[in-house]
């Protein structure tokens, strides 16, 4: 598969825009008229994952319906309407010697990525990596075998039909977690490896590849709640978070409070945060501005809840709130509450997370709500890109230079 991919990728990074674009066009209209057949092969793994014990949440994710082909055939047509990264030229200047030289944005070749759960993610997987010109290679949950391969088998079709290559998107047909390790170790074929599920799937693809791995292991997102905050913005975005969806990776997990507002922000804001059915873990400072809160141990600085579970911290000054960041964050999202112009500038150019925001929700760390279109998955180990991953940064730049016949004494 990953040499067919290898393949593959050759012709598909020859491909123009209007080409790709139409195979994107191509593929939302295949979804659409095999909506029953998608829908009956997700039903096996409903069932399955009924049978399983699955969780109402987990089961909720898996599901395929008309609406969430609806959006996924919305989100291929999203992609092709978006630029198209591959032939731009990034920069150019001209040498002493007359040379011209530049740099030109082009596909990383074949990626490895593997997932869980959701199999509207093989759809935009795939539609990101056919947009950037790079062949991928897909291994699903088992839990999504059935769908995957449905969805898979349509968008191959679609770009047969578009006159690409069939093997640019690839499903491994296979439950056996074995799979994940032989994909891991392509080194060969593939160019990059890219996890997104639970930090055991992602610490187990760390410790076999031996391609590169774009990867993020926890979301240890923190708010800090400055004593120049407005607090009813404060409580808004504080409370948005945490409780919109308090499963995902980009929630708010801890929240700091200056010593100089806590009085006046922590009692009715953790009174908010309990009436909607979250538990409170507070240092010292906390339990004093707000009795009868859980006090917080040390293992919940630094924890990833994925629930209704928030750990409160009173700090003294703006320096406090950044070194416990420093010490506590997964480099994956950090936001500040302040309206001290300085400050927040401070906060941006200290904190050392892929995405940090200024008066607004963590929930941000998303490549569709930032403007990306899409993304494939959010990447914290900085090489070759930081953050939400769309059509742009599934490319790397080559040099190109034009002479007119100079020679190198």
């Amino acid at each position: 598969m990953a040499k067919d991919a290898k393949a593959a990728s050759r012709l598909l990074r020859k491909a123009g825009r209007a080409t790709k674009d139409a195979a994107l066009e191509l593929m939302a209209d295949q979804l659409t008229k095999r909506a029953r057949e998608i829908i009956k092969e997700n039903e096996k793994d409903l069932s399955q994952a009924e049978s399983a014990g699955l969780s109402s949440a987990m089961i909720d994710r898996l599901t395929l319906n008309e609406k969430v082909l609806k959006e996924m055939c919305d989100s291929l047509r999203e992609v092709a309407y978006l630029p198209d990264p591959v032939g731009e030229i990034t920069r150019m200047w001209k040498r002493p010697n007359g040379l011209s030289v530049g740099r030109m944005r082009i596909p990383l070749g074949v990626i490895g990525f593997i997932y869980e759960s959701r199999p509207n993610v093989t759809v935009d997987a795939a539609a990101l990596c056919v947009k950037s010109g790079n062949a991928v290679i897909l291994k699903g949950g088992s839990e999504a075998f059935h769908s995957n391969l449905i969805l898979g088998q349509v968008l191959r079709e679609a770009l047969k039909e578009a006159g690409l290559p069939q093997n640019a998107v690839q499903v491994i047909a296979s439950k056996d977690r074995d799979a994940v390790r032989v994909l891991s170790e392509l080194q060969e074929d593939l160019d990059v490896i890219i996890p997104r599920g639970g930090e055991g799937l992602i610490r187990f693809v760390t410790s076999h590849a031996r391609v590169p791995v774009l990867k993020h292991y926890e979301g240890i997102c923190h708010i800090y709640v400055d004593e120049l905050a407005d607090l009813d913005l404060a409580q808004e975005v504080c409370f948005n978070a945490k409780v919109q969806r308090p499963g995902v990776c980009n929630a708010m997990e801890t929240m700091l409070v200056h010593s100089g507002i806590a009085d006046a922000f922590l009692p009715a804001m953790l009174q908010r945060f309990r009436n909607a059915g979250v538990e409170i873990r507070g240092c010292p400072g906390t339990l004093q501005a707000a009795p009868g809160t859980r006090p917080a141990d040390e293992s919940d600085w630094g924890r990833e809840f994925l629930d209704l579970i928030l750990a409160v911290k009173v700090v003294s000054t703006m320096e406090e709130a950044l070194d416990h960041i420093e010490k506590y964050g997964s480099n994956h999202t950090e936001a500040i509450i302040t309206n001290d112009y300085n400050r927040a500038q401070q906060f941006l150019a200290e904190v050392d997370s892929s995405v940090v925001l200024v008066n607004a929700s963590t929930r941000f760390n998303d490549g569709n709500q930032l403007g990306l279109g899409a993304e494939i998955g959010i990447n914290t180990s900085k090489l070759h890109a930081f953050g939400p991953m769309g059509l742009e940064e599934l490319t790397t730049t080559k040099f190109i230079v034009y002479g007119q016949g100079q020679i190198r004494n």
